[in-house]
């Protein structure tokens, strides 16, 4: 749907349904699998956060807003987050903040690799607290999910309108691309990764790079290597998430071991 200069509309669920902007019609293809970057423009500053979810087949499947539970003297007081989300929830608590955005902000969400769709729908649910009910902003966009699975995409900030809600991908073509997409991707933004974790990230594109342009035989053992570093930069972050004070949230881990195994797996 358009939207005018505040994002309007988004008041009602599931997608704005109040009326107002003029459909467009467009229709966003992915592949199963792929990893998105979704683009926000906080025009009102509103401290809370975002989730993402995809219906399939009707946008009846979209998931009810979340319980609100109210605070003193704030109706929209905070709101119940899954975490991890569940399918038909693809992200929540994305982009957590109280302090106005310097500008439009940018997260990636990996879309299911067992979904194929023609037309079904992204729906991007923003929770506002320190506001009046009701406590949520509703975009939504028109997707295809169709063909071969892919790995994975590095984001990007596309020159958004004010108040606009896009989505866009640029495919990564290298393992570097790939992981420097998990670790700096939103699911670790705010986590400090172990410099261990960091290094081993770091080394094994290197050793993958090199093996391009070596013997056959040097080749396989850079790639073996790698290999290795990949698998144990994975297991770290598992380790790195256990514990009473885990150094690794959930979803960073998440998208390192995903990343990693993947990886990995190729080799």
């Amino acid at each position: 749907m358009s939207q005018d200069s505040v994002g309007l509309p988004e008041k009602l669920g599931p997608c704005g349904n109040e009326g107002g902007g003029t459909p467009t019609g467009k229709v966003t293809a992915f592949h199963p699998g792929q990893t998105i970057a979704v683009t926000i423009g906080e025009v009102i500053t509103h401290p809370g956060h975002y989730r993402v979810a995809l219906s399939v087949s009707d946008r009846r499947e979209l998931p009810a807003e979340p319980t609100v539970t109210p605070d003193t003297g704030d109706p929209c007081g905070r709101a119940a987050i899954e975490d991890p989300p569940t399918f038909p929830i693809l992200a929540d608590n994305v982009l957590p903040h109280t302090d106005p955005f310097a500008g439009p902000q940018t997260f990636t969400v990996t879309l299911p690799a067992d979904v194929t769709c023609r037309k079904c729908t992204l729906q991007v649910l923003e929770f506002m607290s320190n506001h009046p009910a009701p406590c949520f902003y509703h975009h939504c966009a028109d997707i295809s999910i169709q063909g071969t699975p892919v790995a994975t995409t590095s984001t990007t900030s596309p020159i958004l309108p004010p108040g606009g809600t896009t989505t866009t991908t640029v495919p990564c073509p290298t393992p570097r691309c790939s992981l420097e997409a998990a670790v700096q991707g939103a699911a670790c933004g705010p986590d400090t990764i172990p410099a261990a974790i960091k290094q081993k990230l770091a080394r094994a594109p290197e050793l993958l790079d090199e093996s391009l342009t070596s013997p056959p035989a040097k080749a396989r053992s850079l790639r073996k290597k790698a290999k290795h570093l990949l698998t144990r930069a994975g297991a770290a972050a598992l380790r790195a998430s256990r514990g009473r004070k885990p150094k690794l949230s959930a979803g960073c881990v998440a998208s390192i071991k995903q990343t990693t195994d993947r990886l990995a797996g190729k080799l």
